[in-house]
């Protein structure tokens, strides 16, 4: 038996101590906005821009529903077609401002959807991510240590199967790349039963800070000039690239009316794009080549 209310405190509650979390490594102070939806539902939205650890940071809690779902997100489940529906989750994209700490991003969602005459159908989805622009192999291994641990429970092979996954999603077709250095993800999650797959994803949301933190603290105060800065700002135009280009979360969220400002604040406050520009070989910024492609980070 599913039981939405509980997700969706939980969720409102991760978003919270989120939010606490990058408040007190930062210093200063998310401002938040609360919207609606015409469609049904809403949210609220929460920014923290130009601190001193965080360049952005958006934490966004959302619980929308609909009469109809888009025909993107039926052209695989036709019978989900015309069936109302309801999704909540929390998801955030932090850009720190000096280019040796990595962006990050998390999410955990839960959708239902009651088709007419039907049980209902739900599932979880889920995962972080890590995109550093000067990897240090210590905080990759960790990042994947703390993604190692929090799937120990669930099973010998749950954090190979999430991490391949994660590998295979966040990957950019069209540049033959990684985003990053990989970590979790998981969608359509509900064959073990609504508990277990709950417990699962609220160990993948309560684990975000541990896993990300730790690297920011190691990070921040690391000297950097113009270089580093606009390598970094050059390697933000990729994470541009993906969001539109290639994620569902998206996707979905543009397609089935969702709020365009929350939905975009993953993107980075500044950015550029360079025309065929590469890095000088055996530079620091040409390595960053070398992490971009699926490995066993735990074992090497």
């Amino acid at each position: 038996m599913s039981d939405f209310a509980a997700v969706h405190a939980y969720l409102r509650d991760l978003q919270d101590r989120l939010c606490a979390g990058f408040e007190g490594m930062d210093g200063g102070r998310f401002a938040q906005d609360e919207w609606t939806r015409p469609e049904g539902g809403g949210g609220r939205s929460r920014v923290l821009k130009e601190g001193a650890v965080f360049e952005q940071a958006g934490v966004g809690f959302s619980d929308v529903s609909g009469a109809t779902l888009p025909a993107s997100a039926t052209a695989h489940r036709p019978e989900l077609a015309g069936a109302p529906w309801r999704a909540a989750g929390v998801s955030l994209v932090i850009h720190p401002r000096n280019p040796h700490a990595p962006t990050a991003h998390a999410n955990v969602r839960y959708f239902e959807a009651r088709p007419r005459g039907r049980d209902p159908i739900w599932w979880f989805g889920g995962g972080f991510d890590l995109t550093p622009f000067y990897p240090v192999d210590e905080d990759v291994r960790h990042w994947h240590g703390v993604a190692r641990d929090l799937c120990a429970p669930f099973g010998a092979t749950r954090y190979a199967e999430h991490k391949a996954w994660c590998d295979r999603y966040f990957f950019l077709k069209h540049r033959d790349e990684a985003r990053g250095v990989g970590g979790l993800f998981y969608d359509d999650l509900h064959a073990d039963g609504f508990e277990r797959c709950f417990a699962y994803t609220r160990a993948v949301g309560d684990a975000f800070l541990d896993a990300y933190l730790p690297i920011v603290a190691r990070r921040k105060d690391t000297p950097y000039g113009e270089r580093e800065r606009e390598f970094q700002l050059y390697r933000r135009g990729r994470y541009v690239e993906f969001n539109l280009v290639w994620d569902r979360g998206t996707l979905f969220g543009l397609q089935s009316g969702g709020r365009t400002e929350s939905i975009l604040m993953s993107l980075p406050p500044r950015v550029r794009f360079e025309y065929q520009w590469t890095p000088e070989p055996g530079s620091a910024e040409a390595r960053l080549a070398d992490y971009l492609k699926p490995r066993d980070w735990l074992s090497e």
